[in-house]
């Protein structure tokens, strides 16, 4: 098959969604379709089957987005049409601009439609200081569905969770079909030692864009009022336009964490030797970065927020605290601290949980809809 596959935003792989999108594109490609790519990335320029779309200028508000590390894709009709023009299917990403338009003309030429659901009404409100605002986030949904999803033969989730806010707040049913995004093969446990400079610290990673709606500043508030602070090592893993905020807050601490991005390949090392992992968000539609600690081994403490995914991964109590709560917080990460054959015996429970997220299981999900959709089309012209 020839599919078209719209991104908004792609960019660098340092992000959930953007690691989602060249994952599906990969694995389609792998598996012999041919994929064209439409983005606003001039760095894949020249590439083959890639086409360049403009990106959104918004002025005074272009430095803002510098910050962020975003890169809107502007509309372009005849770079869609172009990329769409004998494609056997089409599937967005996210539901931009560029999808939005992109959703009316496969409409109009009769392709084949999916669409990924990879962005909650608040990360969109959260640039705007509206993030706990429900009537701005239900706005936000209803304009997903007017301008994109209602064009859509069937939508990916890659959570029940998402599904059932995002129906609850258009008021209707969606055809879809709830497919996790799938944690990579690399992340997989394996003995590794802790770098000598950490050796006698309790290493606690979480894995996250420095965003306020990442909660960062609850773990390092945590950090402070537990009983072990003092050999307690948090690592923050990722990068964005709350870094320098996030460094103050955390000169209180005894041992300065680790901010800094790192590569896949490093990332499996850090996984595989750090003692906990935590989950603060309070906003989020799946957190890969999670799964994929638990399948490396890693116990998650993660944020109860109603407005989270990532608190269906919890097998305990002992690995839930309080959204926001970093009294709550400090007391499970003393316990864990306290007791390391129950975290022993907790890692072995999340190993096997994790199966059920295997990345070529759902990529191969995610090909089966993409195809299986067309063909539902086809029998119906």
């Amino acid at each position: 098959m020839t599919i078209t596959v719209i991104c908004d935003v792609l960019g660098k792989e340092n992000n959930g969604t953007t690691i989602a999108a060249m994952n599906l594109i990969r694995s389609l490609r792998a598996k012999g379709h041919t994929v064209r790519v439409v983005c606003p990335d001039e760095f894949h320029r020249g590439e083959k089957d890639y086409y360049i779309a403009p990106t959104l200028n918004l002025g005074p508000l272009n430095g803002y987005l510098r910050k962020n590390g975003v890169l809107l894709a502007w509309r372009n009709k005849k770079l869609l049409k172009e990329a769409m023009t004998g494609a056997d299917a089409v599937h967005l990403i996210t539901p931009f601009l560029l999808s939005s338009q992109a959703a009316r003309m496969a409409y109009g030429m009769g392709l084949p439609l999916t669409a990924g659901f990879h962005c909650q009404a608040e990360n969109f409100t959260n640039h705007l200081f509206l993030m706990n605002d429900k009537i701005a986030n239900k706005i936000v949904y209803r304009s997903f569905d007017r301008h994109v999803y209602r064009y859509v033969d069937c939508i990916h989730f890659p959570t029940q969770f998402i599904c059932s806010v995002y129906e609850h707040e258009i008021g209707r049913r969606t055809n879809h079909r709830v497919i996790s995004n799938g944690v990579n093969r690399a992340f997989r446990p394996e003995k590794r030692e802790k770098p000598d400079e950490l050796k006698d610290r309790f290493v606690i990673l979480f894995t996250g864009r420095y965003s306020r709606e990442k909660s960062h500043k609850v773990l390092i508030d945590a950090a402070d009022l537990c009983a072990h602070r003092e050999e307690i090592q948090l690592i923050f893993a990722g990068c964005g336009p709350l870094e320098e905020k996030l460094r103050r807050r955390a000169r209180k601490l005894p041992n300065e964490p680790i901010f800094r991005f790192f590569s896949r390949r490093e990332m499996t090392e850090v996984l595989n030797f750090a003692d906990l992992y935590v989950h603060p968000a309070e906003i989020e539609i799946e957190a890969i970065a999670c799964l994929e600690a638990i399948s490396c081994g890693l116990v998650p403490v993660i944020s109860d927020s109603p407005r989270s995914a990532t608190r269906c991964f919890a097998q305990s109590d002992k690995n839930l605290f309080e959204c926001n709560s970093a009294a709550d917080l400090a007391k499970k990460i003393d316990w864990w601290i306290d007791h390391p054959a129950e975290r022993e015996s907790c890692s072995r429970s999340y190993l096997g949980y994790a199966r059920q997220f295997d990345f070529d299981h759902c990529m191969d999900e995610m090909e089966r809809m993409i195809i299986e959709n067309a063909e539902d089309r086809r029998e119906a012209r």
